[in-house]
């Protein structure tokens, strides 16, 4: 792409002003996504009986809507910004709802509502909008003190929660507590508070383990892979002993005919045996970079929605990565989560474009007094 400096219309202005090396670490992860979806996805396809390109169709026809989203969201100024995630958040809380009235349960959950062509995951779209929403609150109670900012962030955060652990999705719901807590003590919230959530969280997590059949399930199994079905987990450190350093080589993988989240949880697996730890390295880089780089723009932010909110935004993506890739290691317990741009999901392929345009545009370099 070619722009003059003194061009003024709008993709001129983006091209000059965006962080152009996450911009392409990010198109880097959604090629790499493709590709991994050519190689996991057919084996699945064909033993639930679909056409073996079923999931790849799917996830390749995602793509571009998906980059789409994120280009016109990292166009948008921070007050737009603000503007969609508020829209945004109002209408995934109330999808979110909806999945209690008319959700399809799988697996003993009710996180999907089941649309004509495809399913949606409201939750999905609920973590990258309420940390834009939380951010604004407490930096509004910052600059008007007598804004009750964080009261309301308090509320809107324990009736997410509430629906979290309804649905049941103690994973979603730890994602999102961890980046709350995060912006409220950047925001100020006092040592002795941060030691009290910590508490409670560890108290939440007693209780999971206690009263949800599924959370005492896969602890158990992590403690002691005896204690119950780790097939899963076995055959994904299998998969790893396979590739080696450099792999077998694409489409050369054997544990994905029998591994049935290939595509989905457990794609890491997938290219830990087709492509090599060489390769997995790679995408390990490829997100600390992207987080790591996102951090490094904000060092010198002076507002503080902007910093809350980038900073939330990069929490998330990178916890994502990190708790999809441990789980697969087998060094947490397993957790339903995609990896960010490589696992299949519509939902979770659309949800992380947003949070990661809105990233791109909030670390866009802006003249001071610019629009905010």
């Amino acid at each position: 792409m070619r722009f003059a400096r003194v061009d003024q219309n709008p993709v001129a202005r983006w091209w000059w002003t965006v962080d152009r090396w996450s911009l392409a670490a990010l198109s880097l992860l959604v090629g790499f996504g493709a590709l991994m979806s050519m190689a996991a996805s057919p084996p699945v396809a064909e033993r639930l009986g679909y056409d073996p390109l079923h999931f790849a169709t799917r996830h390749l026809v995602t793509v571009p809507i998906a980059l789409a989203v994120m280009f016109w969201v990292s166009l948008q100024p921070p007050r737009t910004i603000r503007r969609v995630a508020f829209v945004g958040f109002g209408i995934a809380m109330a999808l979110l709802a909806l999945t209690f009235l008319i959700g399809a349960e799988i697996k003993g959950a009710r996180r999907w509502i089941n649309l004509p062509g495809f399913s949606l995951q409201p939750s999905e779209f609920v973590k990258p909008t309420f940390t834009i929403v939380s951010a604004w609150l407490f930096a509004e109670q910052k600059q008007r003190p007598g804004f009750q900012g964080n009261v309301i962030s308090i509320a809107l955060f324990l009736m997410l929660m509430g629906m979290l652990v309804k649905q049941p999705d103690l994973g979603m719901a730890v994602v999102v507590a961890i980046v709350w807590f995060a912006q409220f003590f950047m925001a100020g919230l006092r040592l002795y508070w941060v030691v009290a959530g910590g508490l409670a969280g560890l108290g939440g997590l007693a209780g999971a383990y206690l009263w949800l059949p599924h959370v005492t399930s896969r602890i158990n199994r992590f403690l002691d892979p005896a204690a119950g079905d780790s097939y899963q987990v076995n055959r994904s450190m299998e998969a790893f002993i396979n590739g080696g350093l450099w792999g077998r080589g694409p489409g050369e993988g054997r544990i994905k005919d029998v591994l049935p989240d290939a595509h989905a949880d457990f794609v890491f697996a997938v290219a830990g045996e087709e492509f090599g730890v060489v390769f997995c390295v790679l995408l390990v880089g490829l997100f600390a970079f992207i987080v790591l780089r996102g951090f490094s723009r904000l060092v010198q932010e002076n507002n503080l929605f902007v910093l809350l909110s980038a900073t939330g935004l990069l929490i998330q993506f990178g916890l994502q990565a990190i708790i999809n890739m441990a789980s697969t290691l087998h060094l947490i317990p397993t957790k339903g989560m995609t990896l960010p741009f490589l696992s299949y999901g519509g939902s979770s392929m659309l949800a992380i474009s947003l949070g990661m345009g809105m990233m791109l545009a909030l670390t866009r370099r802006r003249l001071s007094g610019g629009d905010l």
